[in-house]
């Protein structure tokens, strides 16, 4: 197994001679919601790797962990609600177990819905592998009147049972003794259902029916082999009734549905911006607290000013902008990772996933674009409750186009200085290019990212509500929270300091900086797009911040300040003449062309990070920066030269 955890050794005496002993490879399987990436969490902690299968756009995620002196590396499967369906993420699954890459798999399952939350397990069965089956949430099945008899389906099954609530880390022993006896004596399932594998079918018009009947012939093997197994290990009693249906009722509702997970999404995002408010903006002083005397000693040792700048304006704002991200995804993390641990998310996708199909992707990702309205940031962070990495990358790839608070505050002001009381429509014709944009998009990438068969809507099992467990999820959080600092620092940090050497000039002209002299060289190319070089260098501007547009206008056209001081600290301050002055220099069609070019170009350096970090993939990530770039361009160009014709 190709992983940099797999060589984990015992510890030992240096030079005792004793050989490395291999991690011991737990596989977790379950279908989505069953508490697999809850369990990963609380074994791995921050020791984990993420990417993807060789050649897969299904996302690879293993960890690792020690128990008594030996090391163990976890891998956290795709999430499915079988094996046998065929889809990209069952076949990688499938074919992982199958292979002997695991020495125990773990099978997740929901308690309190046993009988459907065993499909899995009757889809694995057959393939002689050694496994635990988890009895997850048992306290939620124990609120709902439902007792399991452990011993009993163990006996049936010839593997251990385990009673589980995988967010209860301080009664983990059981699992473990259960690992350790698996991974000894090799248990397999004895009397799997004997059910005809319908995978390696042709796909073809004249055997399509047959095809469907072998099917549902082996549903309903599988299901009465579960019938089998828990007939006399589960009863119920009159407490089991659903809890909260008349609220699911509402919530899953077509109309109303929507409209309460649009309120609630609107409370999560305040509830979101808590973190961001306070730890951003003690962040956002340390330039001015610290800058100063730090400038002073390094003048002190004669370092020169190049230098001296380099550390108080680009090391300095690399280290807020990275604090301000992490502080920002983890507000919206929890607020995630909150609705997702009740169980109110699978509704979310249920009310959306009709409307989100159409697009290539599932109901959860409604949640991510709502954000994106507030911030990009957030909204990347927000796709991880999508199960597969193909929608999620789409997702991304999309809710780019969703314009945030800060294209929202700056458009307004200059459409009005060009437009005034046409700012109106100009808002309007964002929206609609919006939705345009968007639906070319998911053309574009929606064709190698989501097969078609995953376009089809969601057959999905709403998970009963529960209580979350707050010490972890605020463990989980906090650990994601660093490892994004961590991230977007390295990348952060590159990004900002190729861009303070482009817009150094030792005297403070903006003339003399390599940006001006690479952009007034290539200002014939760029007034071809309606974009002359200042509008042209505040466009590039705008892909590291977008607040900072008016800054780095007023820089330019009134020569108040330098364009990387007025990114950097986002500047909005416009001189009391900046209007007059900007629709002077300005036409009307070159306006017009460059609010959607701003509007509609790569999101600001923290959100692109933000994707980066989330998708694991900077192909992917580049890919997408690149064709943003190129239609914000060619947005730019369309509307310059037809509104050229009527202003």
């Amino acid at each position: 197994m190709s992983c940099e955890y797999c060589e984990d050794a015992k510890p030992g005496k240096a030079g005792d001679g004793r050989a490395k002993t291999p991690a011991r490879v737990i596989a977790l399987l379950g279908q989505p919601n069953s508490g697999k990436s809850t369990l990963f969490n609380a074994l791995t902690g921050g020791r984990q790797h993420v990417g993807n299968w060789p050649g897969k756009t299904v996302e690879k995620k293993e960890g690792r962990f020690q128990h008594k002196g030996r090391a163990y590396l976890v891998a956290d499967l795709p999430g499915s609600y079988s094996l046998s369906a065929g889809s990209e993420e069952e076949i990688v699954t499938r074919d992982y177990i199958a292979g002997g890459e695991a020495d125990v798999v773990c099978i997740l399952t929901d308690a309190s819905q046993l009988e459907r939350s065993l499909y899995m397990l009757a889809d694995f069965a057959p393939l002689k592998v050694p496994a635990i089956l988890l009895l997850n949430m048992m306290d939620v099945a124990k609120g709902k009147g439902i007792e399991i008899d452990a011993k009993l389906l163990e006996e049936r099954l010839g593997i251990p049972v385990v009673p589980f609530v995988a967010s209860n880390t301080k009664d983990y022993g059981a699992f473990y003794d259960a690992v350790e006896r698996t991974g000894q004596d090799g248990a397999v399932i004895k009397n799997p259902p004997e059910v005809p594998d319908t995978l390696d079918a042709p796909d073809t018009p004249e055997t399509s029916d047959a095809e469907t009947s072998a099917v549902l012939e082996a549903a309903e093997i599988k299901f009465k082999w579960i019938e089998r197994l828990l007939d006399g290990a589960v009863k119920k009693t009159k407490a089991s009734a659903a809890a909260f249906s008349r609220f699911d009722r509402v919530a899953t509702s077509s109309v109303r549905g929507k409209l309460i997970a649009i309120g609630i999404g609107i409370v999560g995002l305040i509830a979101a911006m808590i973190p961001f408010g306070i730890v951003g903006g003690i962040a956002s002083l340390l330039p001015s607290l610290v800058g100063p005397p730090v400038a002073a000693f390094l003048q002190s040792t004669g370092l020169g000013p190049f230098w001296t700048a380099l550390v108080v304006s680009g090391v300095l704002n690399t280290f807020v902008f990275a604090i301000q991200m992490a502080a920002f995804v983890f507000g919206i993390t929890f607020v995630f990772g909150l609705l997702e641990d009740v169980g109110y998310m699978a509704r979310v996708s249920f009310v959306f996933d009709g409307v989100m199909s159409k697009l290539g992707l599932q109901g959860k990702a409604i949640m991510p674009f709502f954000v994106s309205l507030g911030c990009t940031i957030g909204g990347a962070a927000g796709t991880r409750v999508i199960d597969t990495w193909g929608q999620r990358v789409l997702a991304m790839a999309l809710l780019w186009a969703v314009p945030c608070a800060a294209i929202l505050s700056i458009v307004p002001v200059l459409a009005n200085i060009f437009f005034g009381w046409g700012t109106l429509f100009v808002m309007l014709g964002i929206f609609v290019v919006m939705v345009l944009h968007m639906m070319v998009t998911a053309k574009v990438f929606g064709r190698v990212l989501v097969s078609e068969k995953d376009r089809t809507g969601m057959i999905m099992e709403l998970p009963p509500y529960h209580k979350p467990k707050w010490g972890l999820l605020f463990k989980t959080t906090l650990l994601r929270a660093k490892d994004i600092f961590l991230r977007a620092f390295r990348v952060i940090f590159v990004i900002t300091i190729i861009f303070f050497c482009l817009t150094w000039a030792p005297d403070g002209n903006v003339e003399n900086s390599v940006i001006y002299k690479v952009g007034s060289f290539i200002e014939p190319v760029t007034r071809f797009f309606g974009l002359g070089w200042q509008l042209f260098m505040a466009f590039i501007a705008a892909a590291f911040a977008k607040e900072a547009v008016l800054g780095v206008l007023n820089a330019l056209y009134l020569g108040s300040g330098g364009v990387f001081e007025s990114t950097f600290s986002k500047s909005t301050e416009t001189a009391a003449n900046f209007g007059e002055v900007i629709a002077g220099a300005v036409s009307r069609p070159e306006a017009l062309a460059f609010i959607f070019a701003v509007s509609f170009t790569v999101p600001c350096l923290v959100a692109m990070t933000a994707t980066y970090t989330e998708n694991h993939s900077l192909k992917w990530t580049l890919r997408i920066a690149g064709y943003y770039m190129a239609v914000a361009l060619l947005l730019s160009l369309v509307i310059f030269r037809v509104s050229s014709l009527f202003f």
